[in-house]
């Protein structure tokens, strides 16, 4: 365990290629965007929780016609979807723990890329990445995966950890230029409420599952914990969710014009549920992160920073 522990945090707290690094150790005492007591600091160290709460995220994400086609047509997803994943944790490590004047300087250069990103869907919808309405979405999606794959598979958070957990992040949402916050599980609830007659179901959701499936996001002796992710991800997502997207469990359903028998295969391949053995083993992994504090990893490095021990977030 101890060694596919070592290798699965390995995968995660090097800057990708393309990426400006982010010196998480210095200048000693900087703050964060983010208190060292925050909810926030606790569930964005587990990679367990990112990998499961991001893929759940994308999966919404591409679940609106405007911001799959951003994705789809204005990254590099398709063709390296390891870098482009590894591009959004990193990002996500930094925001919550560099020190302020990186993360807002990381975050200012990725708003300007959004900012060039425009088109328009294929049914004629006019996009652009920076739209203060799909960044509400990407963000609040990321939110809602992360802490209830951190609840689900780490440790378990009471309602008001949850609640804060979405307060914390209303200034550095600003920063990224979210217009509207929400400050409980139930604000967020009522934007994806809102946001629900905007989802439809797509071949692109499933050409993803299969994307990730294939991609080596973990070493080999942990690629099993890959596919059990995605199984995970997909029972993270709220029920009426999995209706709109045909990620029901069992037979999948007959596809709509614009799915492909790729589509197909791969609902039929994920849509089961985990089994106890599954969930105890995701369960046992995510537990273990907890508690495994590497010195040379960001959330250490930043504790280390403040003048914190390395393993204050690992008790």
């Amino acid at each position: 365990m101890r060694r596919n522990l070592d290798r699965l945090l390995a995968s995660y707290i090097a800057a990708p290629a393309g990426m400006a690094a982010v010196d998480f150790s210095a200048p000693p005492g900087a703050p964060a965007l983010f208190a060292p007591d925050s909810v926030t600091w606790r569930v964005t160290k587990n990679p367990v929780a990112l990998m499961i709460g991001g893929i759940a995220a994308v999966i919404l994400e591409l679940a609106e016609p405007r911001v799959r086609t951003g994705v789809w047509e204005h990254t590099s997803f398709r063709r390296d979807p390891v870098a482009r994943i590894r591009r959004t944790g990193y990002a996500a490590l930094a925001s919550t723990y560099a020190p302020a004047d990186q993360a807002r300087a990381l975050i200012a250069r990725v708003s300007a890329m959004h900012a060039r990103v425009n088109g328009v869907t294929p049914e004629g919808v006019a996009y652009r990445a920076d739209d203060p309405e799909l960044l509400a979405w990407v963000y609040a999606t990321a939110q809602f995966g992360f802490v209830e794959a951190y609840h689900r598979y780490a440790r378990k958070l009471s309602e008001a950890e949850r609640d804060a957990y979405y307060a914390e992040a209303s200034d550095v949402a600003a920063l990224w230029g979210v217009g509207e916050t929400w400050r409980s599980a139930v604000e967020a609830e009522a934007l994806f409420q809102r946001m629900r007659p905007k989802l439809e179901r797509h071949a692109i959701v499933f050409e993803f599952l299969e994307i990730i499936a294939r991609a080596p996001l973990l070493p080999g002796i942990a690629r099993p914990l890959q596919t059990l992710a995605i199984r995970a991800a997909i029972d993270l997502l709220p029920a009426w969710t999995r209706d709109v997207l045909g990620l029901n469990y069992g037979p999948p359903a007959s596809s709509p014009a614009s799915a492909d028998k790729a589509g197909e295969d791969a609902g039929g391949s994920y849509l089961r549920r985990l089994s106890f053995v599954d969930e105890t083993l995701l369960r046992a992994v995510g537990a273990a992160s907890e508690r495994f504090a590497p010195s040379d990893i960001p959330p250490a490095l930043a504790c280390k920073r403040i003048g914190l021990p390395v393993d204050c977030l690992y008790r």
